[in-house]
C-alpha cells in the first residue's frame, strides 16, 4: 500500500485497482438491479443519532460476549467465499487477524482454504463454520464432523440461498475460479469441481447441482443432532422466521440479506433488525450484517438491538489492498470509529447503547 487508507471507502477504491475485473465484480456485485445492495448502505445513512451530553466517557469498553465467548469488540468477520481471489493467503490471513484481535471469524463452506488449515491458525480464538446443506446429506454430515473435530465453536447455517440469486455481473464474466484455486473443503471428492454451463457462472451451476433447495425448518433438528455445536442461522429478515428459529433451538440469529446478492428488492438489514429483535425477546443473541462501513453504523445497529455486527466486503477490500495487514487495519479503523462514536454519544460501554440514541 503506497498510502495507507484512512477509511473503508478508500480501501474499497484501492481494492478495485488490485483485483481482476471478474474478481472485483464477483465480490462487489449484488443480484438483479442491485437495489438491495444499495439499500443496505443508504438505510444506515437515513438513521440519525441523538447523542447524550455531559456523560463521563473518559474510559470506554468495547468488549462483549457472543455465545459465551469473550470478544474484544462487537465485530465478527462474515463468511465469504473464495478469499484467495483477493490475496494468496485468503482465509488464512483473515483467520490470523481475527485471532490476533480476539474476534470471531466465520469460515465459508466455499472457502479456498480448508477447515483444517484455518483451524490451525486460530490461536484459541472462536471460529464458526458456515454451512450450506448439500443434496448429499452424508457430505453435509462430514463437513459438520470436520468442523467439530477441528475445534470450531459454532455452526452457522445460511438459510437465504436455496438457489443462487441472479448476479448479472457474474453471468457476464461466466465467473469461474482461476487455475490454482479450488474449493478447499471438497478437494479429492468426485463431482465437486466448479463446473460451468454455457452462459452461466460456475458458482450458479454449483448451487443448482449440489445444494439442497428442499431444506425446511424441520431439518434443523437433524442438523443439530450431528454435533454439540450451537446452531446460528444467517439470513433472517422477518420476526416470524426469527421466532421459528428460537422455537427450534437456534442459539443466535444473523439478520442478513446475503449482502444484497440473493433476492433483489429484499428489505435492508438494518430496517429488518428491530422486528427480529422484538420477536426473539432476548431469548437468543441477534447479529446483523450488510452495508456497515463506519463505526457510527455499528453504533446504530447496537442501538437497535444487535449484540454485534458481521463485516463482509470491507474485509475483502483490506485483503486485496494489503493482505493480513490490510484486514487488520480495516478492523482497527472500525474499532476506532466505534470508540469515538460511543464517546460522542455519551456511551462509555456497550450496555449504555440503546434505542434512545436513534431519532424516531
Amino acid at each position: 500500500m503506497k498510502m495507507k487508507p484512512i477509511n473503508l471507502f478508500e480501501y474499497e477504491a484501492l481494492a478495485s485497482q488490485n483485483l481482476s475485473q471478474m474478481a472485483w465484480d464477483y465480490f462487489a456485485s449484488g443480484a438483479g438491479d442491485e437495489v438491495t445492495l444499495r439499500d443496505n448502505r443508504t438505510a444506515f445513512e437515513r438513521l440519525k443519532l441523538r447523542p447524550r451530553m455531559l456523560v463521563d466517557v473518559s474510559q470506554r469498553d468495547l468488549r462483549t460476549t457472543i455465545l459465551g465467548r469473550s470478544l474484544s469488540m462487537p465485530i465478527l468477520i462474515a463468511p465469504m467465499a473464495f478469499q484467495c481471489l483477493a490475496h494468496s493467503e485468503g482465509e488464512l490471513a483473515t483467520a490470523r487477524v481475527a485471532a490476533d484481535l480476539g474476534i470471531v471469524t466465520i469460515l465459508s463452506t466455499m472457502a479456498t482454504k480448508s477447515i483444517e488449515e484455518v483451524a490451525a491458525v486460530n490461536n484459541g480464538s472462536p471460529q464458526w463454520f458456515q454451512l450450506y446443506v448439500h443434496r448429499d446429506r452424508s457430505l453435509t454430515r462430514a463437513l459438520v464432523d470436520r468442523a467439530y473435530k477441528a475445534g470450531f465453536s459454532a455452526l452457522c447455517l445460511t438459510v437465504d440461498a436455496p438457489m443462487l440469486g441472479r448476479r448479472e455481473r457474474d453471468t457476464r464474466h461466466q465467473f469461474h475460479l482461476p487455475t490454482g484455486l479450488e474449493l478447499a473443503n471438497f478437494v479429492g471428492l468426485e463431482g465437486f469441481e466448479m463446473l460451468q454451463e454455457a452462459g452461466e457462472s460456475s458458482l450458479f451451476t454449483y448451487f443448482a447441482r449440489q445444494l439442497d433447495p428442499s431444506i425446511t425448518w424441520d431439518d434443523l433438528e437433524w442438523l443439530q443432532s450431528l454435533s454439540p455445536l450451537p446452531l446460528v442461522v444467517k439470513g433472517i429478515l422477518r420476526g416470524d422466521d426469527a421466532l421459528r428459529a428460537v422455537e427450534r433451538g437456534v442459539k443466535a440469529i444473523i439478520v442478513s440479506n446475503h449482502g444484497g446478492r440473493q433476492l433483489d428488492g429484499a428489505i435492508a438489514t438494518i430496517d429488518a433488525l428491530g422486528e427480529v429483535v422484538a420477536a426473539v425477546g432476548g431469548r437468543v443473541e441477534v447479529l446483523v450484517d450488510g452495508g456497515i462501513r463506519r463505526g457510527t453504523d455499528i453504533l446504530k445497529a447496537l442501538a437497535l438491538g444487535a449484540k454485534a455486527v458481521a463485516i463482509g466486503r470491507p474485509i475483502l477490500w483490506g485483503l486485496a489492498a494489503g493482505g493480513a495487514v490490510g484486514v487488520q487495519h480495516v478492523l482497527e479503523l472500525l474499532k476506532a470509529e466505534l470508540d469515538l462514536a460511543m464517546a460522542l454519544s455519551g456511551c462509555a460501554k456497550l450496555a449504555d447503547i440503546d434505542s434512545s440514541l436513534i431519532s424516531p
